[in-house]
């Protein structure tokens, strides 16, 4: 028969591994939670980029446009 110090050293491990589980699943929780923000602020990053792109373009035909209506010899 299993004596009663094996069983509660037994025990002590186990809430010892119990509470090692709990945190590294609060901090799956917590990584997610920050991955989820960080995509969300990469998208955003990434429609900022496509709209300046598309506002340098716009200027860079004007620009454009306005150095073909400038003389030749200007």
């Amino acid at each position: 028969m299993v004596s009663a110090s094996i069983v509660r050293a037994m025990n002590t491990e186990l809430d010892a591994l119990e509470t090692k589980i709990e945190q590294v699943v609060a901090l799956v929780h917590q990584l997610r939670a920050e991955n989820e923000v960080l995509k969300n602020q990469m998208a955003a990053a990434e429609a900022e980029r496509l709209h300046l792109r598309q506002t340098m373009t716009v200027a860079r035909e004007r620009l454009e446009g306005l150095m073909d209506k400038l003389p030749e010899d200007a």
